[in-house]
C-alpha cells in the first residue's frame, strides 16, 4: 500500500496523491483556509480549497485585479466563485460560498493549478484554475455534465469583484473610490477600466467562451442589498439585472442558461486577464477603451483544446523543474517533500518573498533583502536565470556604505523608504545567495554586472564591489566586544535593542534610538565567519589573493571574538544589549538560551574542533527542542521589557518569545549534520515538515502540504498550532540542510561534492542531479552503517580519488557510486 493510499484512510481533512503531484482535501472546511498559487511569471492568483482569494498582477498592492478581504467574517469570502441553480436548488462549483453542502466535494491542489470536483443533484462539475506559462491572466475552465437519467437545465453565474488597483487604497479612500469605478461590457465580456481615462494605462477583463444570457456589474444589484456572497439574490432569482457600475462596487458576473440532456457535457472557459497598452494607443474610439490585447488573450483560450494544452504544457514545465532533483530513499515522507512539495514552495516563497498570503496583506512588507536572498538558495538548481536577475535587483538596493533598503517593492524594483535599512545581518545575506548561485552554474560573470548603488546609474561599480562592500559594512561596524553592531535588529526582527519602545503607535522595527553603537549581534558574528569565509573564497577564485588575505584576516579576528566575548559556559550568547549586558545567558532570569546564534557559530564552523559546538547543539536538545520543533528561545519572557523590543511583546510561547519559528530551525539542522549527526539532523527535519505531520492536521491547522512561519511553543496554550503558512524562509532552508548536508549532494565552483550525513540504519539512497551540462545518477551506499564518514567515489565504474564529481571532465548521463566508510 503506498503513502498516498495509507494517508487518504488516516487523516481527516485530506491526503497525498504523489502521483498527481496533487494534495487532495476532501470537505470545505478545513481548520484554516487552505490555499495554493497560481502563476509563476509575474500573473499571480491566491486560491483556497474553496476557490476564496485574489489574481494580481507583478505587486500585490499596486496591481491587485480582484478583492479580498482579510480578517473577514466568515472566513475566506472573497474570489472566483460559480454558482449553480437548477431545480431550484442552488450550490457552487467550489463547496463554498454557498450554503448549501453539495453531495460531494473534492479540491486538488496541484503544480499551478487547482482543481474542484463536485457533485449536486445527479450534475457533475469539474472546476480547473490556472495561469498559463507567460500569460498575464487566470484561466477558469468549468466542465458540467449531467450524471442523471432526465434532461436538465442549468442557470449558471460567475462572479468575481474588482479591487480599484491600489490594494492599500481600495480598502481605505472610500470617499473617493466609491465614485470611481467604471466598466464596459461588449460581447459578454466584462472590462474593468477605472482610472483608466486618467492615469492608468492598464485594464482587467473577465470573459467567457459562450453567449451569455445576462451580466451584473455592479455588487449590490448582484448580492442584494444587505446580502453576502454566500445567498445573491440575481442567482436566487435566476436572472441577472444587465447592470453597469457607476462608482460604488464594480464586480463582474455573467449568467448562461445551460442545457444538458442525460450524459451531456458542456465545457465554458472563463479568461480572467489583465493588459496594458501604449499610451498613444489607449482608445479605440472616445471613452472605448482599445480591447485589441483582451481579445488577443481570450482568442488563444476559445476552446476546451486550447485550454488543454495550456495545462498540459504546465505540467510539463513542472516535471522539468522538479526533475532536476529527484530522491530515492528509506524515507518516502522525505522523498516527498524533496521531490515534490518543497520545490514548489521554493518557487512560490522565491516568487513573492513575504509580500502576499492568506496572512501578509500584499499591501506593507514587499520584497524583503534578507528574505529573498535566502529564498534564492532553495531555487537556484530550478530556474538559475531568474536567480541572477534577482540577485542584480537585490544589489541594486544596496547602499553605497554597504547597507541596503530592508525590502523594494517589486513593481518599481526601490528600496521602500518608509522601512529604511540598518538591520546589520542584511548585507551578508547577499553574498550568500551570489556564491550559492556561482556553485550551481559555474556563471562568474554575474560578478561583473554593473549595478549602481540605491538604483543610481550614474555611477555603477560591478556586482563584485556590492559584495565586497556588504563584508565591509560590517567590519565597518563594530561593538565594544569586536562584535557586530546589531542596528535596528539583525535576522530576529523582534530582537530590537536599540528601540526601548513605550509608545503602542511606534513601529518597533522603524524606531531607533541613539547611536545604536553598544548592542552586539552574535548572530551576525556568525553569519560574517560563515559567508566571510564564502567571500574569501570567492576573492580566491577570482585571483584576488591580497584581498582574500585581509578579508581573512577580519573573519579570523571575529572568530577570536566569539571565542572570547560569546561563549557562555555552555552555548554561545545571543547579543549585547545597549547598556552592554549578556543576553542569551545563564546569568538571565528568562531568554538564557537562543537558537539563532547556535546554530550560526557552529554552521561557521567555530567551536568544533574544542568541542563548544557539540556542546552547544546538546544544549539545543535539553533546553530548545519539542515534539513540534525547536523553540527559538527559553524561557520565554513573561513581562514587556524596552530593553528587548518586540520579542517581548508577545505572549509566551507564540512567534519570536519561545514559538517554533521554523526559518531558523534548519541552521540546527545543518550544523548536525557537520558534526556527523544525520540521524538527529533528520529528526529535527521531520518535526516541522509537512509531509511528517499528517495524523495532526486539526492541531497544526495550517495546510498540512506546505511549511509555516511559525508553530506554538511549549509554554502556549496551544502548542503546536501553525500559523503565517506558506511565505518562509523554512522552504529554501529545509531544502538546503537536506540535499546539500543531510543527503550531502552540494554544489561547488569545481563541481558536486559528495558529503552525505544520514541516519545510520540507512542502507543506501539515490539522487538523480542535473548539475551543469551533466545528469548525474547518484548511487549512496552506506554498508557499515556509519552515517557519516569518508566517501568513496566511483564514477562510471571508475574509482576517483575525493569526494568531488569534477563538473569540467563531465557532460551527458552517468552514474555514481558513493559509498561511505571509516575515516
Amino acid at each position: 500500500m503506498s503513502e498516498s493510499t495509507i494517508d487518504a484512510h488516516t487523516t481527516e481533512f485530506g491526503y497525498f496523491d504523489d502521483q498527481q503531484k496533487e494534495y487532495v482535501i476532501t470537505t470545505p472546511f478545513t481548520p484554516t483556509p487552505w490555499i495554493n498559487y497560481l502563476g509563476n511569471d509575474g500573473f499571480y492568483g491566491l486560491i483556497s480549497n474553496t476557490a476564496g482569494g485574489y489574481s494580481f498582477y507583478q505587486d500585490p498592492k499596486f496591481r491587485r485585479l480582484t478583492r479580498y478581504r482579510y480578517n473577514s467574517v466568515p472566513v475566506d469570502t472573497s474570489g472566483r466563485y460559480f454558482y449553480l441553480k437548477c431545480d431550484d436548488h442552488i450550490w457552487s462549483a467550489s463547496g463554498r460560498p454557498v450554503q448549501q453542502q453539495p453531495e460531494k466535494y473534492e479540491c486538488r491542489h496541484g503544480m499551478g493549478y487547482s482543481r474542484f470536483l463536485v457533485s449536486h443533484q445527479e450534475i457533475d462539475s469539474e472546476l480547473t484554475c490556472f495561469v498559463p506559462l507567460g500569460e498575464k491572466a487566470e484561466v477558469h475552465r468549468l466542465i458540467l455534465k449531467n450524471s442523471g437519467e432526465r434532461h436538465r437545465k442549468i442557470s449558471l453565474f460567475s462572479y468575481i469583484e474588482w479591487c480599484l488597483w491600489n490594494a492599500e487604497d481600495d480598502g481605505s479612500n472610500f470617499q473617493r473610490n466609491l465614485s470611481t469605478g467604471e466598466v464596459e461590457v461588449e460581447d459578454g465580456v466584462i472590462y474593468h477600466k477605472t482610472e483608466f481615462r486618467e492615469r492608468r494605462n492598464h485594464y482587467a477583463f473577465y470573459s467567457v467562451n459562450q453567449p451569455i444570457s445576462g451580466f451584473d456589474t455592479d455588487r449590490e444589484c448582484f448580492l442584494g442589498p444587505y446580502r453576502g456572497v454566500e445567498n445573491p439574490v440575481s442567482v436566487e432569482q435566476g436572472k441577472a439585472t444587465n447592470s453597469h457600475a457607476h462608482g460604488w462596487s464594480p464586480i463582474a458576473s455573467h449568467h448562461l442558461e445551460v442545457e444538458l440532456a442525460p450524459g451531456e457535457e458542456r465545457t465554458l472557459v472563463f479568461v480572467l486577464g489583465y493588459c496594458e497598452v501604449a499610451k498613444e494607443n489607449k482608445w479605440q474610439s472616445p471613452g472605448i477603451i482599445n480591447k485589441a490585447p483582451a481579445r488577443e488573450m481570450i482568442n488563444r483560450y476559445k476552446s476546451q483544446y486550447d485550454v488543454q494544452k495550456a495545462l498540459t504544457a504546465l505540467a510539463t514545465h513542472w516535471d522539468t523543474l522538479l526533475g532536476n532533483f529527484r530522491l530515492n530513499s528509506p524515507d518516502p515522507k522525505l522523498n516527498r517533500s524533496l521531490n515534490i512539495w518543497n520545490q514548489y514552495q521554493n518557487m512560490v516563497t522565491f516568487n513573492l518573498s513575504r509580500s502576499a498570503s492568506f496572512y501578509e496583506s500584499g499591501i506593507g512588507r514587499g520584497m524583503g533583502f534578507r528574505d529573498s536572498n535566502q529564498d534564492t538558495i532553495g531555487f537556484a538548481h530550478m530556474v538559475p536565470e531568474k536567480v541572477r536577475e534577482r540577485i542584480l535587483d537585490l544589489s541594486a538596493t544596496q547602499k553605497s556604505d554597504g547597507s541596503a533598503y530592508h525590502q523594494y517593492q517589486p513593481l518599481t524594483k526601490k528600496g521602500n523608504a518608509n522601512i529604511g535599512g540598518n538591520f546589520n545581518d542584511d548585507p551578508m545575506w547577499m553574498v550568500l545567495s551570489t556564491v550559492n548561485y556561482i556553485k550551481e552554474t559555474g556563471d562568474f560573470s554575474i560578478l561583473d554586472e554593473k549595478v549602481g548603488f540605491d538604483g543610481d546609474v550614474s555611477e555603477e561599480p560591478n556586482h563584485f564591489e556590492h559584495l565586497r562592500r556588504a563584508f565591509e559594512h560590517v567590519v565597518n561596524n563594530l561593538g565594544p566586544h569586536g562584535l557586530p553592531l546589531i542596528g535596528r535588529a539583525d535576522w530576529n526582527d523582534c530582537l530590537n535593542l536599540n528601540c526601548f519602545s513605550e509608545d503602542p503607535n511606534e513601529s518597533y522595527q522603524t524606531t531607533q534610538r541613539g547611536k545604536s553603537d553598544v548592542a552586539e549581534s552574535l548572530m551576525i558574528a556568525g553569519q560574517f565567519v560563515l559567508y566571510g569565509q564564502d567571500f574569501v573564497q570567492l576573492c580566491i577564485q577570482l585571483g584576488k589573493r591580497d584581498l582574500a588575505h585581509n578579508a581573512q584576516q577580519q573573519v579570523d579576528k571575529m572568530r577570536e571574538a566569539v571565542l572570547a566575548h560569546g561563549w557562555d559556559g555552555q552555548w554561545f550568547l545571543r547579543a549585547y544589549n545597549a547598556k552592554g549586558e549578556k543576553i542569551g545567558s545563564h546569568e538571565n532570569k528568562e531568554g538564557k538560551i537562543f537558537i539563532e546564534s547556535q546554530g550560526f557559530c557552529v554552521m561557521a564552523g567555530i567551536g568544533i574542533k574544542d568541542g563548544k559546538a557539540r556542546q552547544a547543539l546538546d544544549s539545543v536538545e535539553q533546553r530548545l527542542a519539542t515534539p513540534h520543533g525547536i523553540m527559538l528561545n527559553q524561557p520565554a519572557f513573561s513581562t514587556y521589557d524596552k530593553h528587548l523590543g518586540e520579542i517581548s511583546s508577545y505572549p509566551p510561547g507564540y512567534k519570536e518569545n519561545a514559538g517554533i519559528f521554523c526559518h531558523n530551525n534548519p541552521w540546527i539542522m545543518v550544523a548536525e549534520a557537520m558534526l556527523g549527526r544525520g540521524e538527529k539532523a533528520l529528526e529535527y527535519f521531520a518535526s516541522i515538515s509537512p509531509a511528517y505531520l499528517q495524523h495532526m492536521q486539526q492541531q497544526h491547522k495550517t495546510e498540512p502540504y506546505v511549511y509555516s512561519q511559525m508553530i506554538a511553543g511549549n509554554d502556549a496554550a496551544t502548542p503546536g498550532q501553525a500559523k503565517n503558512s506558506w511565505l518562509t524562509g523554512t522552504a529554501a532552508w529545509c531544502y538546503y540542510a537536506a540535499t546539500q548536508y543531510i543527503l550531502g549532494i552540494k554544489p561547488d565552483y569545481a563541481g558536486l561534492i559528495i558529503t552525505p550525513s544520514i541516519p545510520a540504519h540507512w542502507p543506501s539512497f539515490v539522487v538523480s542531479r542535473r548539475f551543469r551540462k551533466a545528469h548525474y545518477c547518484i548511487e549512496v551506499n552506506n554498508p557499515y552503517g556509519l552515517g557519516a564518514g569518508k566517501v568513496q567515489l566511483e564514477i562510471d565504474g571508475k574509482a576517483v580519488a575525493g569526494n568531488l564529481i569534477d563538473y569540467a571532465q563531465f557532460s551527458g548521463e552517468h552514474h555514481i557510486t558513493a559509498t561511505i566508510v571509516q575515516s
